[in-house]
């Protein structure tokens, strides 16, 4: 068998369990911490108007923008420290899971792609919407793009990896929406689902497919070291 063509069996590194772990909790933690921020406001949340940065708008203010709105978050503190956390936990998972792909460019591409959409979810924690617009639209663009991009690249890295079948389509499948809702928000083609539920149908992808590979990986048996002094096998 020629190299770099075999197929390889469904084991883990014991590091990787711990880095499915923390994509699970990174993206549940924040689904939480969305939800708990949304029963702060006093006044109506919209998830298909608002936008999901709205949570961490520091002031109250009126939006005179596409989509006019009262925004109003008293509990932002809780969404923009959520969301950094997603950045840094999202990171610190892809690390440890990242021999559970074959050691090819597309496995440091894909993953470097989607550290850096961490990267931009830290980003728009710390830079409020109504606090530096710039930064916070940039970094969201960052998070958006190269996530959803991400997970396209870190399909070509499975390949010809048996701990991955029936995953390819799914990483595959789910930046395809994710880009695809992201060209229909830049376009302010909203349709029926307004531009909070074109935001979601941006983020969802990539949290969906942390949780799920997440899962899929705990299941995936550890490799473990052969005791010292056992004999050589093959």
């Amino acid at each position: 068998m020629e190299a770099g063509t075999e197929r390889r069996g469904p084991l883990v590194r014991p590091g990787v369990h711990l880095g499915a772990v923390l994509l699970i909790v990174g993206a549940v933690q924040f689904v939480v911490g969305m939800a708990v921020t949304q029963l702060g406001w006093t006044t109506p949340y919209s998830l298909l108007h608002n936008y999901i940065s709205d949570l961490g708008a520091v002031h109250c203010y009126y939006y005179t923008g596409a989509e006019p709105r009262y925004i109003c978050s008293p509990w932002h503190d809780v969404f923009n420290t959520s969301i950094v956390l997603l950045g840094l936990i999202l990171i610190a998972g892809l690390y440890f899971i990242r021999s559970a792909f074959p050691p090819r460019r597309t496995r440091l591409v894909g993953l470097g792609l989607l550290v850096l959409a961490g990267v931009g979810a830290i980003g728009v924690g710390l830079s409020p919407e109504d606090v530096n617009l710039t930064v916070h639209t940039a970094s969201a663009l960052v998070a958006f793009l190269l996530g959803n991009l991400g997970l396209i690249v870190v399909a070509l890295a499975m390949l010809r990896d048996t701990r991955w079948d029936g995953f390819r389509l799914f990483s595959v499948l789910s930046g395809a929406v994710g880009l695809g809702a992201l060209v229909l928000f830049v376009a302010q083609f909203w349709g029926p689902v307004g531009a909070g539920g074109m935001e979601r149908l941006i983020v969802a992808p990539i949290l969906l497919w942390a949780v799920v590979v997440g899962v899929h990986l705990l299941r995936i048996a550890t490799l473990r070291p052969e005791p010292v002094g056992a004999p050589a096998t093959g």
